[in-house]
């Protein structure tokens, strides 16, 4: 376990090469994060995957040239030139398969992949057998070399990144529009193609600055996890953007201190599983269709169903009384199909501003409140019920479950809308009655 006085080093950013990491790393995963919205909208998540594996050959032919021609074989900024090359014929190999052949994205990524991939490996090979092999640690680019990041490998991190950022800021609504409306933009004269490959290249770019930071096979995770993480907290493009340059950020810096405080962990690894910690998060807490948002959806749901079912069970229970304003448990265990448990369930459940129980009659009576929260559900009901009898063709003594099953489904809105449309064609309408009591057509409920 670290010490106190690492712990404190490490927060106050007190070592050099830290502060270094951390930068070119947070930048990195910014960029990664705002880019991956766009890519997994386009469905091109594993676009990325076979990017980063054909980056591989133009970083061995890269080093090959600087050893030939003596420029200086540890160059970051001709190896990464190499990188970026190479990836932009690969991803060009892809997208030339896709439109020349019947074959399909997932087929072509897997050719491009693994041939680029292969052919790096079989140049790394006979880079190693050189006598300036030993020297280049072109396997860092596999599997990144987060630890030993320079300052300059940092700042050019930084400077691509800012780059990238800005770009996707200038072309934010041509590239919505690419991901939303392809169709839309090239009537209005977008050049849709040329925004795809422009969108395409930043990925390249993007990918290749990872490799110094996660390495090649783990550069996909930085890409996918964070605007994945995102959807579970805004479905708003402009928001889905933000939250997800928050989630690669986070998930860098986390990885980077995590690594700082036990150097025997890798810190291209930690990263990827700090940023999966954070969609494990998201998916569990999220208010987008985070597991236990929905769950709690559900639960409260259910619980408004069967208080507005109790409040229209007594409402028409004392409809139906002739100005008699209590209804026994007998009368309400009649409206509708509760079990004996279930009926004091709710009844334990219903607030007492809208329910009184008067124990000495063991009678039930709707306060004020209630019977106008009563009064605005069942007339709720009965709309829908005549809008499916009229619109629906739905006979009826069969309406009052489909209305039931529709009703607690579609909001408030909805229900507004079908008021104004209705009294439009019933302005005579008060409170309608039930439809499907026995003998009334729907002649005589309009």
């Amino acid at each position: 376990m670290p010490e106190w006085s690492e712990i404190v080093r490490l927060i106050s950013l007190s070592d050099y090469n830290t502060r270094v990491v951390l930068f070119g790393c947070v930048a990195l995963g910014i960029a990664a994060g705002m880019i991956g919205p766009f890519m997994m909208l386009r469905r091109r998540a594993l676009m990325a995957d076979a990017v980063s594996h054909a980056a591989l050959p133009g970083i061995a032919i890269a080093f090959l040239f600087s050893a030939t021609y003596g420029t200086g074989i540890k160059s970051l900024p001709l190896l990464l030139a190499g990188a970026v090359i190479s990836g932009l014929m690969g991803m060009g190999v892809v997208l030339l398969i896709q439109t020349t052949t019947k074959l399909k994205q997932d087929a072509a990524l897997g050719i491009v992949l693994s041939v680029f991939y292969g052919l790096g490996i079989s140049l790394l090979g006979v880079i190693q057998k050189m006598s300036t092999g030993s020297a280049a640690g072109l396997n860092n680019f596999i599997y990144g070399k987060t630890a030993s990041m320079l300052a300059s490998d940092a700042q050019l991190i930084g400077a691509l990144a800012i780059v990238i950022i800005f770009l996707l800021s200038i072309f934010y609504k041509e590239f919505k529009l690419l991901c939303f409306d392809e169709g839309l933009g090239s009537a209005l004269g977008f050049n849709m193609r040329a925004l795809d490959v422009c969108l395409m290249a930043l990925v390249v770019v993007v990918t290749v600055l990872g490799l110094q930071a996660v390495g090649l096979i783990l550069m996909i995770a930085l890409l996918i996890i964070p605007p994945a993480s995102a959807k579970f907290w805004s479905r708003e493009l402009p928001k889905l953007i933000l939250v997800s340059a928050l989630m690669g950020a986070l998930s860098c810096a986390a990885g980077v201190i995590i690594s700082a405080l036990y150097p025997d962990a890798p810190p291209g690894a930690v990263i990827v599983l700090c940023g999966f910690s954070l969609f494990v998060f998201s998916l569990l807490f999220g208010p987008v269709n985070g597991l236990i948002h929905d769950a709690y959806f559900r639960y409260a749901r259910k619980g408004r169903i069967r208080k507005e079912h109790l409040l229209r069970a007594l409402y028409e229970a004392v409809e139906e009384g002739d100005g008699v304003v209590c209804v026994d448990w007998q009368g309400l265990s009649r409206a509708r199909t509760w079990s004996h448990q279930g009926l004091n369930k709710i009844l334990k459940k219903a607030s007492k501003e809208l329910l009184v129980f008067k124990s000495s009659a063991g009678l039930y009576q709707l306060t004020h409140e209630g019977y106008v929260e009563a009064q605005q559900i069942v007339r709720n009901h009965r709309l829908w019920e005549l809008y499916l009898i009229h619109f629906a063709a739905i006979a009826p003594n069969h309406v009052d479950r489909d209305a039931d099953e529709i009703e607690h489904v579609l909001g408030r809105s909805m229900v507004d809308r079908l008021e104004v449309l209705l009294q439009e064609r019933y302005p005579d309408v008060g409170m309608p009655a039930s439809p499907h009591v026995l003998g009334v057509s729907p002649e005589e409920v309009s």
